[in-house]
């Protein structure tokens, strides 16, 4: 039987290793992020048909699941590698200092919090890139079927306006004349 303390030991750090692999995680896009509004006329009924088609379009044509599923294992093999790097030049630096076990320990995790932030990323960068591909293929689906599109507006937050005390101009010193010297 194992001792407890051995196992919270062991368990705290792949606890922590579970954690940052899990930030790493890619899920697919849930829907469109753009709006779509129905044609003057059109019965929500038929708009609901057009919507659900157009949804089940986009997720065939671009692949979501597969495409996050390919990102979550780039992130995860980011942060793998990043821990085995780390690790292997952290042994080399504490060989050097004199405590290779320590400078190993030090380095891998050192290179778990570097490669999984890399990791992190790259995921955030690919679920964008997945949510783009959907909402177009979404897009083009429903104005094929006659929707409109609306476009989402950008949030322009009003310029600051700075209010600086009005210039105070001195009139200059008054001019004095020395009348001609005597000679």
């Amino acid at each position: 039987m194992i001792p407890s303390n051995k196992t919270i030991s062991l368990a705290i750090p792949a606890a922590v290793i579970a954690l940052a692999l899990g930030g790493c995680a890619v899920a697919p896009p849930s829907g469109p992020s753009i709006a779509a509004m129905p044609r003057s006329g059109e019965p929500l009924s038929q708009f609901q048909q057009n919507d659900y088609a157009c949804r089940d379009y986009a997720n065939q044509s671009t692949n979501p699941s597969g495409a996050a599923q390919a990102a979550t294992t780039n992130s995860v093999n980011s942060a793998a590698l990043g821990t085995l790097g780390g690790a292997a030049i952290g042994a080399l630096f504490g060989a050097a200092a004199g405590n290779a076990g320590a400078g190993a320990a030090i380095g891998a995790g050192s290179g778990l919090l570097i490669g999984g932030a890399n990791g992190a990323n790259g995921a955030q960068y690919s679920a964008a890139g997945m949510q783009a591909r959907y909402d177009t293929a979404y897009a083009q689906c429903m104005t094929s079927k006659g929707e409109t599109i609306v476009q989402p507006q950008p949030y322009y937050s009003t310029q600051p306006v700075y209010v600086a005390p009005r210039p105070y101009y001195a009139p200059p010193p008054p001019v004095m004349y020395a009348p001609y010297p005597a000679y």
